[in-house]
Parts: structure tokens; C-alpha cells; sequence
């Protein structure tokens, strides 16, 4: 199920070629993570009130449902302007670096409730990873003709903010990255079932 390059796609834009390749990677990881373990293991969480590993993924699913079809939207009758490279604006910027990237100055913050992730989870949850970014791949993909540093879209969460569709793909591949570092994390400790 992972993302296969095209003669299509090694026309595509730097940008374009380098967001397929995370989210192929993102599939890598996911599978890796989480083909293997029983229902047991994917609910499994080291404390109460921290995501095990099927809440990390179903989480990653709802935001790309509540993304996806906003950007996909976003993109429909626009005229044809290539760029080469994705430039989030300074709010864009600020938001990653504070929000969504991993890392050690990150917020810790609560998700929107319409994407945290519910106590029980299908435990089916990443064939339903895999087919979402088999979607992300293909709206990616269909948005390298778009100047995407100009498009915009609404924020699903907070409507009164609009990004660039460009900062929007940023977000979910960089959202991807956090998460599944959480997931990991969960799998590898010391009282994980075996």
C-alpha cells in the first residue's frame, strides 16, 4: 500500500516529491510500529490519561479527515502555478515550531475534540492509517501544479485562521512525525506486554 513514484510524480516540484517521500515513511514507521501487535498491545498505555498506540494512529487518521477534504476544497478550479518550494508565513512558522514539530520546546496541548482519539480503538486502525495517506499522497500529488504558498484554506478547528495549503500538508506530515514518535516510545517501554 505504500506510495509508489510515478512518471507523474518525478515531474512533480521538490516540495511535492519530498512530502510523498515523508508520508511513504510515515507508513514505514507505522507499519513497523504496529503490524505485528495484538489488540492487547495496541491499547496498551504506560499511564493513565497518555494515548497508547492505536489512539496515537486513530488521532493521526482524524486529523487528516478533518484536513484533507478542507485543502482538497481549497485546490478545486484554481489556475495552474507551480512553485518549487513550500513557505509557511510567519504564523505558519510559528505554529509548527510551537505546536506541531517534535521537539524539546514543543507545547505539550490538548487535541481539538474533534480529533482526539476515543478509549477504544478498532483495532483495524492502521489499514485506516495507510489508506488516509494513500489519500494525502494523492491530494499532494494533484496539488504540484498549485502555487500552494497562495491558496488558502479554512482551519477545521478554528475557522477564523486560514493557512496555505502549502503549511496544511506541512502540518499533517510534520503532526505524523510527533505522533508516531509518541507511539514508538509507548512500544518500547520496559513494561510494554510481550
Amino acid at each position: 500500500m505504500l506510495g509508489v513514484a510515478t512518471e507523474r510524480d518525478e515531474a512533480a516540484p521538490p516540495w511535492c516529491l519530498r512530502l510523498i517521500a515523508e508520508f511513504n515513511a510515515a507508513d514505514e514507521r507505522a507499519i513497523a510500529l504496529a503490524k505485528t501487535l495484538t489488540p492487547e498491545q495496541l491499547g496498551w498505555t504506560l499511564r493513565a490519561g497518555e494515548w497508547n498506540v492505536a489512539q496515537c494512529l486513530e488521532h493521526l487518521c482524524l486529523a487528516s479527515d478533518a484536513y484533507l477534504p478542507a485543502i482538497a476544497s481549497a485546490l478545486a478550479d484554481r489556475q495552474v502555478s507551480v512553485v518549487q518550494e513550500i513557505t509557511p508565513g510567519w504564523f505558519g512558522r510559528w505554529f509548527i515550531r510551537n505546536y506541531i514539530e517534535p521537539s524539546a520546546r514543543t507545547k505539550k496541548a490538548s487535541a481539538p475534540k474533534a480529533i482526539a482519539a476515543g478509549t477504544q480503538v478498532d483495532p483495524a486502525i492502521l489499514e485506516r492509517f495507510l489508506r488516509s495517506n494513500a489519500q494525502a499522497r494523492e491530494i499532494i500529488s494533484g496539488a504540484r501544479s498549485y502555487d500552494v504558498n497562495r491558496i488558502r484554506f479554512r482551519n477545521p478547528f478554528v475557522p477564523v485562521i486560514h493557512f496555505t495549503v502549502g503549511t496544511g500538508f506541512e502540518i499533517l506530515s510534520k503532526h505524523q512525525r510527533r505522533h508516531l514518535l509518541q507511539a514508538e516510545r509507548v512500544r518500547q517501554a520496559a513494561d510494554f506486554p510481550r
